[in-house]
């Protein structure tokens, strides 16, 4: 098992030991996929990158993905380099020279590139992006009664400081709240948004249930989460009312409820926020309802992807 606890604890495996790495075109083994310590994404956190899940042989909504990668790239003025077309021959091609299937997890990176000097003008650049796809048997380990979380200190900031739509490189925000969180004996940290209510996780995002009906946030200081967005649409699929709107602390300890959703465990139960029990410590009905519902949306979409 992994030293980690919360919604990224997982099955060590050790046939990612053997791993291949798409590193700029070529597939080298992990002990040889490296950059230049010159590159604007190890020097600066200058670059955008993806999550994916795969599932019978394909990333689940891989679409969203792409989608999301190059609309983040294109706000930071970022050339990928690659078409959409490449870039999804490039992750297959890395899964197919790997012999991976099911119970895959792959980190697809974009950075600007190596720098000809360690500054952070963009036209310092002394070259194209850099692509890496790193594709890992990994299971998520996370235990059926849920994570506890930690109200933490650290907001969630605004567009005009660093738009939280952007998934980029640069986390130390969500890494700060996430170090608060478990050196207060959590496993997750939940932020608030600049105003004081709540916005979502350091590394997912968080609903909460009450009388029956699914709340989120507004999503104007969060991530545009792909699950995020699949959780709302099974929702309305099937005539579960769900909200996006601003709530409180007070919503959350009162919740019948509480869960998170992420691209690497799906959807998660949460037991705890801030030592308050939500509801009666464990995975409640609505939950395990749309586990359900989330699992056949990634079936439907693979076989689609098929």
């Amino acid at each position: 098992m992994s030293i980690v606890h919360g919604t990224h604890d997982y099955v060590d495996d050790p046939r990612n030991t053997d791993i291949s790495i798409y590193v700029n075109g070529d597939l080298v083994p992990r002990d040889r996929a490296v950059v230049s310590v010159f590159d604007a994404g190890f020097i600066l956190g200058d670059g955008v990158w993806e999550g994916l899940r795969v599932t019978g042989g394909h990333p689940a909504f891989l679409d969203a993905h792409l989608d999301r990668l190059y609309e983040g790239a294109k706000a930071i003025a970022l050339d990928i380099g690659l078409s959409r077309a490449d870039l999804t021959e490039a992750i297959y091609r890395t899964l197919a020279d790997n012999a991976m299937t099911d119970g895959v997890h792959v980190r697809l990176m974009v950075t600007r590139g190596p720098k000809s000097t360690p500054y952070q003008d963009p036209r310092m650049s002394a070259g194209g992006a850099t692509i890496v796809i790193i594709p890992e048997h990994k299971v998520p380990a996370t235990p059926d009664q849920g994570i506890r979380l930690f109200t933490t200190h650290v907001r969630r900031g605004s567009p005009d400081v660093l738009d939280p739509k952007l998934n980029a490189h640069s986390k130390l925000n969500d890494i700060t709240a996430c170090i608060q969180a478990y050196t207060a004996g959590a496993d997750e940290a939940l932020m608030l948004d600049p105003h004081g209510f709540v916005a979502t996780c350091n590394s997912t995002h968080f609903f909460i249930v009450r009388g029956g009906e699914v709340w989120t946030s507004t999503g104007m200081y969060c991530l545009g989460g792909i699950t995020r967005a699949n959780v709302l649409r099974v929702c309305r699929e099937d005539e579960i009312t769900a909200y996006e709107k601003s709530f409180s602390l007070t919503d959350v300890y009162g919740a019948d409820e509480a869960f998170v959703t992420g691209t690497f465990a799906g959807i998660v139960p949460v037991r705890e926020v801030d030592g308050r029990v939500i509801g009666d410590g464990r995975r409640g009905p609505m939950v395990q309802r749309l586990q359900g519902l989330y699992a056949d949306l990634v079936a439907r979409d693979v076989a689609e992807r098929s």
